[in-house]
């Protein structure tokens, strides 16, 4: 898998008491229950409200501003990708991250699109769930191995890097091996605001929409190990690109 050692590394997101706010979006009112509970058992994580269906997650999203979105796919009136799509355009501050049931190459492909920092299954473990919202919350991609592998057949990039600058080839390696921009900066000896046109320029030339497709690129093309974005660790982790 990607490099997971900057999980251990990352800032937390703050808000004013030092914790993560957290909206949950799910149809299922035991899920929400569930979900509420055991995330309610760390005390860096605040769930600040729930949601029942995407057009509410919208509403609620907008007047709670919540670090991150907990969102289910499928629920009625607007579905899970759309409503990301809704979040992400009009508070690019708050984090979206799947939780679903769903693993279909359209919903993968559709939902990282729209603009998710992670898609996760809802077969993930509790403790990995609560450490991915707050690496979420602090600007790293989240990523079951099921559907890192599923991105990875949709990557169409150009095969070679002739269309990249010497630098901004090192900072795709950086950004793929899991490196923040802020930590980027510090091991190239340049501004963040410098990093942060870098990737730009890198996801305009190589055509795609996300750091995390650009992360998925870099190890077809072998900057970093291919298999490291399709497996899960000896543990069944989660994946992490920071962003």
């Amino acid at each position: 898998m990607i490099d997971t050692r900057a999980q251990s590394t990352l800032p937390e997101a703050r808000t004013d008491d030092g914790r993560v706010r957290v909206l949950i979006a799910d149809d299922h009112e035991i899920v929400r229950q569930g979900l509420r509970a055991f995330l309610e058992l760390d005390p860096a994580l605040d769930v600040v409200g729930d949601a029942t269906n995407g057009r509410q997650a919208v509403r609620l999203a907008h007047r709670l501003r919540p670090d991150v979105v907990l969102m289910d796919l499928s629920m009625p009136e607007l579905d899970g990708i759309a409503a990301t799509q809704d979040i992400r355009r009009e508070l690019p501050d708050t984090k979206v991250l799947v939780l679903t049931s769903v693993l279909e190459e359209a919903s993968v492909r559709g939902a990282v699109r729209a603009g998710a920092i992670g898609y996760l299954l809802k077969d993930t473990r509790a403790p990995e769930l609560r450490q991915a919202i707050k690496a979420a919350a602090a600007g790293q991609v989240q990523l079951s191995p099921a559907a890192a592998a599923r991105l990875m057949r949709e990557v169409t990039a150009p095969e070679r890097l002739d269309a990249l600058t010497e630098r901004e080839v090192k900072v795709l390696q950086l950004l793929a091996r899991g490196s923040a921009n802020k930590q980027i900066a510090r091991d190239l000896g340049i501004a963040e605001k410098t990093v942060k046109t870098h990737v730009s320029s890198i996801l305009g030339k190589l055509g795609v929409q996300s750091r995390t497709q650009a992360a998925l690129y870099a190890g077809r093309v072998g900057l970093v190990r291919l298999d490291a974005l399709s497996e899960a660790d000896t543990n069944g982790n989660t994946q992490a690109i920071a962003t």
